[in-house]
C-alpha cells in the first residue's frame, strides 16, 4: 500500500466529508419539491449558483473589498491553480501529449521565476502550431498570439497589471464555452455579471464602498494606497478605486468558476455526486502525491499568512504568476481543436 493512502483515507478526511453529505441531504429534504429540479437540471442549478455567487461577491466587494483582495488569494489561490491543472491539463488529456509539456513547460517555468510575460505568448504560439487543426487556423492563432505578445512588450512595466485584469475574465469565458448551452438559464448569470462589472466602474459604487467602511478595513498595511499601486498604477485615484473594486469582484468570480462551477459543468452526469465521490474523483485525477502536495501548499500559504500577511500575499502571486498563460495555452488548444471541456 502506498504510504500516502493512510493519510488520505484517515478519519480526518472521511468524517468531514460524511458530515458534509449528511448536511446537504438534510438541506435537500427541507427544500422538498423545490430541490428536485435543482438536482436534476444542471443548467438551472449552475445558473442559480452562479447568480448567488455574483450577488454575494458584489456585496463582499462593496462591504470589505480590501480584505477580500487580501484573503481571497491566500485561501482560494492554491486550490484554484490546482483546478487549472486538473481541468486544463489532466482531464483534457493534454498531459498525455509529451511535446506539449516540453513546449509549454519552459516558458511557464520562466514566467514563474519572474521572466517577462511575453514568453507566455511565445509558448502559446508554439503550442498552437502543434494543435490538431488545419494550417490556416493555426496561423491565425499564431498571428493573434504574436499581437498579444507585442502588446505586452509595448505596455512595459504595467504589463503584469493589465494581464492580471484581463486574465480574471478568462474563467467566465471558459465556463461559458465548457459545454454546449441550451435554453436561457446561462444568460441570467452572464447578464448579472456584466451588470455588476458595469456598476463597479461607476462613482456610486465607490461611494457605497466608502459608506460601508470597506475602504477603511484592511490588514498588513495593505490599504487603499497599496491596492491602487498594485492594481491601478498611474491611474487617477477616483478611477483607480473603481478599478480596484472591479478587480476584487472579478477575481472572486474567477475563483468561484474554477472551484464551484467548472467541477459541476465537467461531469458527465447531470446530477451532483456526494462530497465523498467528488473527493475520490479528485484523488484519481491528481494521484495521492499530487493531492498531498496541493494540501500542503494550501496549508503552507495559510500558515505563512499568519506569520506575515503581506509577504504571503506577494509570495502567492509570485508563485502563481504562470497560471494565466497556462489558461491561454489550454484555451488556444481547445478552440483550435474544437473541443469543449474534458468530456
Amino acid at each position: 500500500m502506498r504510504p500516502a493512502a493512510t493519510v488520505l483515507d484517515s478519519p480526518l478526511v472521511g468524517l468531514p466529508l460524511a458530515a458534509a453529505d449528511r448536511l446537504r441531504a438534510r438541506w435537500l429534504r427541507l427544500l422538498g419539491g423545490l430541490a428536485r429540479p435543482i438536482v436534476r437540471r444542471r443548467e438551472l442549478r449552475v445558473a442559480l449558483l452562479f447568480s448567488a455567487l455574483i450577488v454575494t461577491g458584489l456585496i463582499g466587494t462593496l462591504v470589505a473589498p480590501l480584505w477580500l483582495l487580501l484573503l481571497g488569494p491566500l485561501v482560494w489561490g492554491v486550490p484554484h491553480v490546482v483546478a487549472d491543472l486538473r481541468y486544463l491539463v489532466v482531464r483534457t488529456g493534454y498531459h498525455r501529449r509529451p511535446h506539449l509539456g516540453w513546449l509549454a513547460g519552459g516558458p511557464l517555468l520562466w514566467i514563474a521565476c519572474g521572466g517577462d510575460l511575453v514568453w507566455g505568448f511565445v509558448g502559446a504560439g508554439a503550442v498552437a502550431l502543434t494543435a490538431r487543426a488545419g494550417l490556416a487556423r493555426r496561423l491565425v492563432a499564431l498571428a493573434l498570439l504574436a499581437a498579444g505578445g507585442a502588446g505586452m512588450l509595448a505596455l512595459g512595466d504595467v504589463s503584469d497589471v493589465v494581464f492580471a485584469h484581463a486574465h480574471n475574465f478568462l474563467a467566465v469565458a471558459f465556463w461559458w464555452g465548457w459545454r454546449p448551452r441550451g435554453g436561457w438559464a446561462h444568460r441570467v448569470p452572464l447578464a448579472l455579471f456584466a451588470a455588476a462589472c458595469g456598476f463597479l466602474l461607476t462613482a456610486p459604487a465607490v461611494e457605497l464602498a466608502r459608506a460601508s467602511g470597506g475602504l477603511e478595513w484592511f490588514g498588513g498595511a495593505m490599504g487603499p494606497e497599496y491596492q491602487l499601486w498594485r492594481v491601478a498604477p498611474g491611474v487617477p485615484p477616483e478611477l483607480g478605486l473603481r478599478l480596484v473594486l472591479l478587480f476584487c469582484f472579478v477575481q472572486s468570480m474567477h475563483y468561484a468558476v474554477w472551484l464551484h462551477l467548472l467541477p459541476d459543468e465537467d461531469r458527465r452526469r447531470a446530477t451532483p455526486p456526494t462530497f465523498r465521490a467528488s473527493y475520490e474523483e479528485l484523488r484519481r485525477d491528481l494521484g495521492d502525491v499530487g493531492l498531498l502536495v496541493a494540501g500542503l501548499l494550501t496549508v503552507g500559504v495559510a500558515a505563512w499568512a499568519i506569520v506575515d500577511l503581506a509577504q504571503a500575499d506577494r509570495g502567492y502571486f509570485r508563485m502563481a504568476r504562470f497560471h494565466g498563460h497556462l489558461e491561454i495555452m489550454a484555451g488556444v488548444l481547445m478552440i483550435l481543436e474544437r473541443r469543449r471541456g474534458s468530456t
